[in-house]
């Protein structure tokens, strides 16, 4: 098995987090790649990887996959024995509906709130605009409703593609500092509790690359 990940920054790349996490947590050998964003000639390497030049991608031995989800789906073929997706049927239909949902929606709160997972939280509460407050009402009814119809500690009881999915979430409301509910706190204390979370940000505060209008929010 000769699987390897190409990821971007791990300060700022909330995409990469996403495979990443799930084939830490679901114990899925890999080797990684970091590809810095915004560097020149980072957009050339990738191109030959894949057609996009973008990060996250998987290679597979000689066969490429990128984006996210269909990293996602490709994983889920490839370990049908592992929790990528939730087994029950209504469970993993909701389950990528949820990562469909996060991966074209919220643009109003990643606008706000730019991903930086090496910063500190914020004493006080980012203000949001309209958008993004919207965003805010729907993420944490998701993590109130899901946990609670489907078992918790995760959106499905156990860690799966979803929680995945929404753990750059989960640390953009902490690092901003935004008002959340029980349920919702304790869904993302649970995300943000997780080893492989905790080794992803101690790996990007350790790293020299700095966007400084990521980091001045």
């Amino acid at each position: 098995m000769s699987l390897t990940l190409f990821i971007g920054n791990k300060a700022y790349s909330s995409w990469s987090l996403r495979p990443w996490l799930l084939m830490r947590a679901l114990d899925i050998p890999f080797t990684e790649v970091v590809t810095p964003l915004y560097v020149d000639g980072s957009r050339e390497k990738m191109l030959r990887e894949g057609p996009t030049g973008k990060v996250p991608l998987l290679r597979d031995g000689d066969f490429a996959v990128w984006d996210s989800l269909a990293i996602v789906e490709y994983l889920a073929e490839k370990f049908p024995d592992r929790n990528v997706w939730p087994k029950a049927p209504q469970a993993r239909a909701r389950a990528r509906s949820l990562c469909a949902e996060m991966h074209s929606s919220f643009q109003g709160l990643r606008q706000a709130c730019p991903t930086n997972f090496r910063r500190a939280r914020r004493a006080a509460p980012l203000p949001l605009e309209e958008a993004a407050r919207a965003d805010l009402a729907r993420i944490q009814a998701i993590f109130a409703e899901t946990p609670a119809q489907f078992g918790g500690p995760f959106l499905f009881g156990e860690f799966s593609a979803a929680d995945a999915f929404f753990a750059p979430v989960a640390s953009r409301l902490d690092t901003y500092a935004l008002p959340l509910e029980a349920p919702a706190r304790a869904y993302c204390d649970s995300v943000l509790a997780l080893p492989d979370f905790v080794r992803w940000r101690e790996a990007a505060q350790a790293e020299a690359w700095v966007i400084e209008k990521w980091e001045n929010i």
